[in-house]
């Protein structure tokens, strides 16, 4: 059974850190590619962050040089480190994993999801 699971979010204010996690179990980790989405209240999911078993990285234009992914393969663990957090950075914060290559920044092609983590940003 696949399991994903999030953690690390919370309240910050504008310009604090938060690092998220998502610990992962039943599929071939070392092998995935990795995605963080987010959703806001009232908008639609969108694409963060993915990477991939070779290291490469993506990264949305609202987050590049504050947002780091990465992960570990020791621990089957991937992380979103956030720093310069902005108020319009509050969402609901998703990982998922998919198998194969292509495009990291599409949701509608990662089958296995957790199940989110609040971040709130006061500003």
């Amino acid at each position: 059974q696949v399991q994903l699971v999030e953690s690390g979010g919370g309240l910050v204010q504008a310009g604090g850190s938060l690092r998220l996690s998502c610990a992962t179990s039943g599929f071939a980790f070392k092998n995935s590619i990795m995605g963080w989405f987010r959703r806001a209240p009232g908008r639609e999911r969108e694409f963060v962050a993915g990477i991939n078993w070779n290291l490469g990285t993506a990264y949305a234009d609202s987050v590049k040089g504050r947002f780091t992914i990465s992960r570990n393969s020791a621990s089957n663990t991937a992380y979103l480190q956030m720093n310069s957090l902005k108020p319009e950075d509050t969402a609901v914060y998703y990982c998922a994993a998919r198998n194969g290559q292509g495009a990291m920044s599409l949701s509608t092609v990662y089958p296995y999801w957790g199940q989110g983590t609040q971040v709130t940003v006061s500003s």
